[in-house]
């Protein structure tokens, strides 16, 4: 079958269409935000190809594992089905923004049948 850039999202290793995709996206921030929020809260910001890009926010300790906080997303991601390494963070422009942005590279999606999403 034919590459069709209005259903399906490119990558080497996957297939998925954009419906797939925004269902395992929105379980893994719900499954995120369950957990961890207030301290740290998700949101999906973009996504470019195999590139996710997403918004963490909170009152979490900037001092004290930070990058943890953000990190726990890939591993969400994975039990989820989708193999991934978080490739970057894009650091707050204002001294006071608690705001911080994890770039999560995807590298395979191990079953387009997820568990748990409907």
């Amino acid at each position: 079958m034919p590459y069709d850039k209005n259903s399906s999202v490119p990558g080497k290793k996957f297939r998925l269409s954009l419906n797939e995709l925004r269902l395992i996206l929105k379980k893994a921030v719900e499954e995120y935000n369950r957990i961890r929020a207030p301290e740290a809260v998700a949101k999906i910001s973009k996504v470019e190809n195999d590139l996710i890009y997403v918004e963490f926010d909170g009152t979490y300790c900037e001092t004290c594992g930070l990058y943890d906080w953000i990190e726990d997303f890939k591993y969400v991601l994975e039990d989820l089905g989708v193999d991934n390494e978080l490739i970057n963070v894009i650091e707050p422009e204002g001294i006071h923004s608690t705001r911080r942005i994890g770039v999560f590279k995807v590298e395979k999606v191990k079953n387009n049948n997820v568990v748990g999403i409907s």
